[in-house]
């Protein structure tokens, strides 16, 4: 079986900063990471195919992973960036997907839960800009957390052309009560036109103690809610280095899916990815 990781990053530090990576508690992905870090890691947990996703909010980063992607083997898409409140934002997506590696690009995706207005998705401008990512054929990462999660179930409602993708399962803290995380995440899974990403659960959980029984509660919930056809896998890499290795956190989502059958292991790990991203 094909096995796609939804979900990863790239970075070279020397060439551009990222301004997230802040603080000393940082120190263990403050470095470069390539795919080239990545290829074995992939190819020992029999990881086929990969989706990579925007760390910053500029389009040159977007189109240097446009050109990673047609460079190699491994990455079979990218989620990259676009200034969603631009009046010329249909044009910028234009101008990516013209490109020859253009057929990469897959999604936009907006660091929505750095916004200090937790309605900033539900912006007229925003809206617009989401209008035109739909109109290009493209998916929708949504990066919220729990604050976020009403503007994002609106967001959906409105937008029902446009398919969205949950970023991190939205981004629960591990060990705090399941509400009101939950009950939104489910009003959100309601909403036929939005998938969730099985992803970035370590690092929301205590770094240093957690374990597959910590993640177990909030998995569940994901895979009852949007059921397995509409959950995906990611890896979150590099960013799960300050919590697991990447092989641990494959292990840990086969162990967190091990109840489920064959058919539906394979739509987390395959299927709702290429489906959602169109993959070849």
């Amino acid at each position: 079986m094909t096995r796609v990781d939804a979900h990863h990053h790239v970075w070279d530090l020397t060439g551009r900063e990222q301004t997230w990576m802040a603080g000393p508690e940082m120190d263990p992905i403050r470095r470069n990471f390539s795919i080239a870090d990545l290829e074995p890691l992939a190819a020992a947990a029999e990881i086929s195919a990969t989706v990579l996703v925007q760390t910053v909010g500029l389009v040159a980063e977007t189109v240097e992973f446009l050109e990673i992607a047609a460079g190699n083997d491994l990455v079979a898409g990218v989620v990259g960036w676009v200034d969603l409140t631009a009046p010329d934002v249909a044009d910028t997506v234009a101008s990516l997907q013209d490109r020859p590696d253009g057929t990469y690009l897959k999604a936009i995706r907006h660091q929505v839960h750095d916004e200090p207005d937790v309605d900033w998705l539900l912006r007229p401008d925003v809206q617009r800009g989401l209008a035109a990512v739909a109109d290009a054929g493209l998916a929708y990462d949504l990066l919220t957390k729990t604050p976020h999660l009403p503007a994002a179930i609106q967001t959906v409602r409105n937008l029902p052309q446009l398919t969205f993708v949950v970023d991190h399962i939205s981004k629960p803290v591990i060990g705090e009560p399941l509400d009101p995380w939950a009950t939104q995440l489910r009003e959100l899974a309601a909403l036929p036109n939005v998938t969730c990403k099985l992803s970035g659960m370590v690092t929301e959980a205590d770094w240093t103690t957690w374990t597959a029984k910590d993640l177990q509660p909030y998995a569940e919930t994901v895979l009852e809610a949007f059921g397995p056809n509409r959950v995906m896998f990611g890896s979150d890499w590099p960013v799960c280095l300050l919590a697991a290795s990447y092989a641990d956190v494959v292990t840990t989502a086969e162990t967190l899916t091990s109840t489920l059958s064959a058919s539906d292991q394979e739509s987390v790990f395959n299927a709702t990815a290429t489906r959602t991203y169109h993959l070849t």
